[in-house]
Order: C-alpha cells, then sequence, then structure tokens
C-alpha cells in the first residue's frame, strides 16, 4: 500500500494534531455499523503500531495498517485537504474512500472506547 499526503493535508494535520504526531493507522472502522464489510475508512493517531501491522510507503507520516484491512483498500491512494469544507479526503484513481475522513486521536486511554 502506498499513501500520498498534500501539503495542505500535511499542514492542517500538524495544526490539529501537532508536529509530533508522526504515527497514524489506517483502518476500516466498522464500530456502530452493524458489519464488518461496512466500515468507515479513518485514520488514528497512535504512539507506536501493534504487532503484525504492516507499514504502508508514504511520503510523510508514518501509516501502519492490519492485513485484514488491505482487503477494503487500492494499492495507491492519496490523502488531500480541502479547506473551504475543512474536510480530508481518501482517494485512488478507481474510487473516493471518503470525502470527510474521519482522524482520531487513539494515543490517550480517554479516547479509546
Amino acid at each position: 500500500m502506498n499513501i500520498k499526503w498534500s501539503d495542505e493535508a500535511i499542514q492542517e494535520i500538524q495544526n490539529r494534531f501537532g508536529a509530533d504526531t508522526k504515527v497514524w493507522k489506517l483502518v476500516s472502522d466498522s464500530e456502530g455499523c452493524g458489519c464488518s464489510v461496512n466500515g468507515v475508512p479513518t485514520l488514528w493517531a497512535i504512539h507506536s503500531p501493534q504487532n503484525g501491522e504492516l507499514n504502508a510507503e508514504s511520503n510523510h507520516f508514518e501509516v501502519w495498517y492490519e492485513q485484514q484491512h488491505e482487503v477494503f483498500f487500492d494499492d495507491y491512494m492519496r490523502i488531500t485537504y480541502q479547506p473551504d469544507k475543512r474536510a480530508f479526503t481518501l482517494a485512488s484513481d478507481g474510487q473516493i474512500y471518503s470525502n470527510r475522513l474521519k482522524l482520531e486521536d487513539r494515543r490517550t486511554a480517554e479516547s479509546v472506547k
């Protein structure tokens, strides 16, 4: 998996989460969706990956993912930021995964459900 971040997305991530936020986990979050195949693409800010997680190629941040979620994503994707909508987009050449990509800070105990 390869993820390219736009300059605008990098800047907005640093504005929202701080310059020290360097490690992310891409998930197909199915909590509350009722079905494990109807997940919502989500990025979690994490301290470090868990054993067995895979590292995506990335032009800026570290991005990790679970092998079981690989089937939900294309090999080459990009993350951009739309300032007028205050929203991140996750897309590939074949599809748009989300025009409002959810980002969660999972580095604190309070943020983990």
